[in-house]
């Protein structure tokens, strides 16, 4: 087996680095935390005084389920904790992700062309895909 050039073996130690750390994510969601101020609405409330910042603040955790947009109501305590550190979690964990990518890739590009068999899965001959030699048949449709 050739030998592989240094900077390729480094990559290769930075991507199992980053496996590892990926490995030690924890519970992780999508979504965003915010902290609002709301004006109540009420004629005599302070909240209605010009340069009163409201109410709150509130905290809501957004995020998308089947391409609609859902907010929960967070009080403060151990629950926004929870999810701030999931959230938080997720945003660690896709950085990880955007550098094994781009780790990979540049491993990719580096790693010199070898002939069939040294390294990777195995190939038929031809690039083909293996399987069953018998063929379908068509059917015809109902009539």
């Amino acid at each position: 087996m050739p030998e592989q050039p240094a900077d390729l073996v480094e990559l290769e130690a930075q991507r199992a680095e980053l496996y590892r750390q990926l490995s030690e994510v924890g519970d992780f969601r999508r979504g965003n935390v915010s902290a609002v101020m709301r004006r109540c609405g009420k004629a005599n409330c302070a909240c209605a005084r010009e340069g009163h910042p409201g109410h709150g603040p509130q905290y809501n955790f957004t995020k998308s389920v089947d391409g609609k947009t859902v907010n929960v109501h967070l009080k403060a305590g151990p629950a926004l904790d929870k999810v701030e550190r999931e959230t938080a979690a997720y945003e660690r964990f896709r950085s990880l992700v955007g550098q094994v990518t781009e780790t990979n890739e540049a491993i990719c590009e580096r790693r010199p062309i070898s002939p069939l068999g040294e390294e990777g899965p195995p190939v038929s001959p031809g690039g083909e895909k293996g399987g069953s030699s018998r063929r379908s048949r068509r059917t015809s449709p109902p009539r």
